[in-house]
């Protein structure tokens, strides 16, 4: 016969265990789902059909709840003078895709 602490606490002896299995259950299977969102983010982004090839153009702009685009990330870094004028202008001629040394484009 298994007793522990002789004929006293073997009720709250299997309770207690239950108890811990099913937090440490409950723990994996958290640590589980983490990890399968973690991935499924990773995978995440714009697929173009195959034999096709992602550019400027209309509808490849950030649509709805994409987020700010980089235009105006650059616009609210030279507001909260994070960068000058002369690297604003110069960064901004480069995401329009302008050369370095062209004529920038204006604000």
């Amino acid at each position: 016969m298994l007793c522990w602490y002789g004929r006293h606490g073997g009720g709250w002896a299997w309770l207690a265990m239950s108890i811990s299995l099913f937090l440490f259950l409950a723990l994996l299977f958290v640590i589980a789902l983490l990890i399968v969102r973690a991935l499924s983010r990773s995978g995440q982004g714009p697929t173009a059909p195959p034999g096709t090839r992602p550019g400027p153009g209309p509808g490849t702009g950030p649509g709805p709840g994409t987020g700010p685009g980089a235009e105006q990330i650059l616009a609210e870094r030279y507001a909260r003078g994070e960068i000058d004028e002369e690297e604003y202008r110069r960064r901004l001629a480069t995401l329009r895709g302008a050369p370095p040394g062209g004529p920038s484009p204006p604000p």
